[in-house]
């Protein structure tokens, strides 16, 4: 227990001087403020069914990624960025205690601290669990859900132990992105059941429930939401979601060849060693107390099954490497749907570096790798990751601060309109300068929806004719005010009627 209390006070304090330092210093960027501003109006309508960004219901993703990023802005009772994006730190946080607990039975003490170093600081998850975005909650539910079914399973827990919790965290995911975690999921699943020749795992009752489970998660959601937005156009938009991944629809030659690259630096520093990992460096020592339950899988190893850890470990890399690279091929993917292969890589490494004997591959000279040499690169690379971030937020962050561009325009808003005076959105899409905006801002999909009474608008160029044409106002007139352009070159004018 003693052990065990070191480990996660180690880890804790690990994720707090690599996540928490200048994580709301920041401006908003990339994809960040449609994660964020679905939840603020959430919070404004009470309507958490229905995302919507630019007062426009938002299709393309589920809600959960929205609804942590409200909840935070509620606990706290502030709405910034250290708020939006705390959420996606304490997903990362949450995986990390898993390996030191849960996973602990299976790849030891020392193993199950050292996978959650390495999750913490492997590059991609750095990045992602930093910000306000998908990435950082999607990947850690999918590697809750492998962390609680392959420990549970290693364990020989009863199949409803194994496949119920996993199943939850697997609806999650799908609450918050979609379903391609399921391919990784289940690619090491079916490599493990094929390996150890344990098929009757994944026809078990106990794996149908949680299917049901899963996407009972899902319904309970999706339902409510097709129906209230059209479950035609619902159906339309997220087939198209899909689709456009599979064929490509902004396709460029150059960006696909760098996907499987760029999908590998998300693992740094961490891939240097990946040469390390070999399944006849496993043996089944640690895996064979006195006793097991006789329905366990290791029954199957005095039926003359292959090492267990060994059978495992080839599982873990076929089941990381086969999605890793397919999910890369296709024309339409992102380096980032790949994060979820990451998961196994920090299960493999993890009990790599944790043997008490390991020598490099003979094409690498072949030389031993002494456990103490080991242990001390996994804390050299620890203490670096946090001596980076270090430096990123005392001397990188305020030379970008100083290149706010977000900020500075919605400031130029606020300081031309008048406190509680409201400012009218006519179909703005998507701006992320609207989370900084202090004015209260009433969205509009048409100009014949702003009251008569309206002083000050929001409209995008190409929707500016309508206004200047109406006479909706008469004998008021619409006249330029501001013209504001984002670091996307995108415009947006702020008009007044007077």
């Amino acid at each position: 227990m003693k052990s065990i209390v070191q480990n996660l006070l180690i880890v804790v304090l690990l994720w707090a001087a690599i996540y928490l330092p200048a994580l709301g210093s920041l401006p908003i960027k990339g994809e960040e403020g449609r994660r964020i501003l679905p939840a603020i109006t959430m919070l404004e309508t009470g309507n958490y069914l229905v995302p919507e960004v630019g007062g426009n219901a938002y299709f393309s993703k589920p809600p959960l990624i929205n609804w942590l990023i409200a909840g935070s802005f509620k606990i706290f009772g502030q709405r910034n960025e250290w708020t939006a994006r705390l959420p996606s730190a304490l997903c990362v946080l949450i995986v990390a205690i898993a390996f030191v607990t849960l996973a602990r039975a299976s790849l030891g003490n020392r193993g199950s601290t050292i996978a959650a170093v390495i999750w913490l600081t492997s590059a991609g998850i750095i990045e992602k669990g930093r910000l306000a975005e998908i990435e950082g909650l999607y990947v850690s539910l999918c590697a809750l859900a492998i962390i609680f079914w392959l420990s549970l399973w290693k364990q020989g827990k009863s199949e409803w132990l194994v496949w119920i919790p996993a199943s939850i965290f697997l609806g999650l995911g799908l609450l918050a992105k979609g379903p391609v975690h399921l391919i990784f999921f289940y690619a090491i699943v079916v490599a493990i059941v094929w390996r150890t020749k344990n098929w009757r795992l994944l026809f078990h009752p106990a794996h149908f429930a949680g299917i049901i489970v899963m996407l009972g998660i899902f319904a309970a959601w999706a339902l409510p939401f097709a129906h209230a937005t059209g479950s035609s156009v619902a159906a339309t938009k997220w087939t198209s979601q899909f689709s456009g991944r599979l064929t490509g629809s902004d396709f460029h030659f150059s960006n696909w060849l760098l996907n499987i690259p760029r999908g590998l630096v998300y693992f740094l520093p961490w891939t240097i060693f990946l040469p390390l990992v070999r399944p006849t460096i496993f043996n089944d020592a640690q895996d064979r107390p006195a006793s097991r339950p006789k329905d366990s899988h290791f029954a199957e190893v005095a039926a003359g099954v292959p090492p267990v850890r060994r059978q495992v470990a080839r599982s873990l890399i076929w089941g990381a490497v086969v999605p890793f690279i397919v999910i890369n091929l296709l024309p339409g993917a992102l380096p980032r749907y790949s994060m979820p292969a990451l998961i196994p890589a920090c299960w493999l490494l993890a009990a790599t570096l944790a043997q008490s004997t390991l020598a490099f591959p003979r094409w690498l000279g072949g030389k031993p790798f002494s456990l103490k040499d080991r242990q001390r690169a996994v804390a050299i690379i620890a203490i670096l990751a946090c001596a980076v971030i270090a430096v990123y937020a005392l001397a990188i962050v305020p030379r970008l601060q100083r290149r706010e561009n977000v900020k500075q325009l919605a400031a130029q808003i606020d300081e031309v309109v008048p406190p509680n005076e409201p400012v009218y959105a006519v179909d703005p899409k998507y701006q992320p300068i609207f989370f900084y905006v202090r004015s209260r801002l009433i969205y509009a999909k048409e100009v014949e929806e702003i009251p008569t009474s309206a002083v000050y608008l929001l409209v995008r160029p190409e929707r500016d004719h309508g206004v200047w044409q109406s006479d909706r106002w008469a004998p008021r007139r619409a006249h330029g005010v501001l013209k504001l352009t984002d670091y996307r070159k995108e415009s947006i004018l702020l008009l007044r009627i007077e």
